[in-house]
C-alpha cells in the first residue's frame, strides 16, 4: 500500500503538488470511485488508477532494450553526437532513463536502458561476471584466438580477463566478455596486429538482441527478461 500521491509520483504522471490539483478538479478515479485526498491509501498491485480517464500502470522502473545505431553515443558527458536516449518516445523522456554500460559511437547493437541504478549497478560489477557477447568483422584474418582467450595487454598495460572467441570465418567472429574496458574488444585485436571494421552487441546476459528490432528501435523488456537481470 501507498499513497495515492507517491503512486502517481513514482510513475512519474503527476507531482505531489499537480495531484493535490487534480484531486481537487475530480479527475482522478481509484477503482472508478473520484479520489477526496491526495493521501488516499492505494494498493499498486490491485488498484485501478486513472487519471481523465487514463489507466496508469504502476511500475516502479523501467527497463528498455534498444537496437542502438552507428552515430549515436551512450556517454551523457559527450556532446559530440546525438544520446541514445533521443530515439526513445517522448513520453519517456521524462524519466531519467540511463544505459546500462557504454558502446561507442559507431559501435551498434544491444543496449539496456534503465532507472533502476541498483540493478545497472548490480549488472555492472565485475563480481558478477555479466557476460556480453559481440560480432565483429576484423581487416584482416583472425588469428591468434588463444592469445586473445587468455588475455592481452591493452592501454594503460592492462591484461584483460580470460574471454570466449568463436572464429566465424576469416574474417569475422564472436568474443564473449565479462568486463568493458574502454573501446575493449578494438584494443585487444590491435594488440594482435589486427583491427575491428565493425562491431555490435548481440547478446547482454541472458538477453540476446531481438531480431525484430531495427536499428534505432526499442521496446521494454519482458517480465521475464527483467527476472534473469535479476539473478545475476
Amino acid at each position: 500500500m501507498m499513497r495515492l500521491d507517491k503512486f502517481l509520483s513514482e510513475t512519474r504522471t503527476l507531482s505531489r503538488t499537480e495531484t493535490a490539483k487534480a484531486v481537487k478538479q475530480g479527475i482522478i478515479t481509484v477503482n472508478g470511485i473520484i479520489a477526496k485526498k491526495p493521501n488516499s491509501p492505494v494498493n499498486e498491485e490491485k488498484d485501478v488508477v486513472c487519471v481523465s480517464g487514463r489507466v496508469i500502470e504502476y511500475n516502479k522502473y523501467r527497463y528498455i532494450m534498444l537496437n542502438k545505431p552507428e552515430g549515436y553515443v551512450s556517454a551523457t558527458d559527450d556532446k559530440s553526437a546525438p544520446f541514445v536516449t533521443q530515439l526513445l518516445s517522448g513520453e519517456l523522456q521524462k524519466f531519467e532513463l540511463f544505459p546500462v554500460g557504454r558502446l561507442d559511437k559507431y559501435t551498434v547493437g544491444l543496449m539496456i536502458l534503465t532507472d533502476d541504478g541498483q540493478l545497472a549497478h548490480r549488472l555492472l560489477s565485475p563480481k558478477h561476471h555479466a557476460e556480453k557477447v559481440y560480432y565483429f568483422k576484423c581487416e584482416k584474418s583472425l588469428e591468434r584466438i588463444p592469445e586473445l582467450e587468455s588475455g592481452v595487454h591493452i592501454e594503460g598495460g592492462y591484461l584483460t580477463k580470460p574471454c570466449r572467441v568463436k572464429r566465424l570465418s576469416e574474417f569475422e567472429g564472436e568474443i564473449t566478455l565479462t568486463e568493458g574496458k574502454y573501446h575493449q574488444i578494438k584494443q585487444m585485436l590491435y594488440a594482435v596486429g589486427n583491427k575491428i571494421t565493425y562491431l555490435e552487441r548481440i547478446r547482454f546476459a541472458d538477453i540476446p538482441l531481438d531480431p525484430c528490432l531495427e536499428r534505432g528501435e526499442w521496446r521494454f523488456l519482458t517480465e521475464k527478461e527483467v527476472e534473469n537481470l535479476r539473478k545475476i
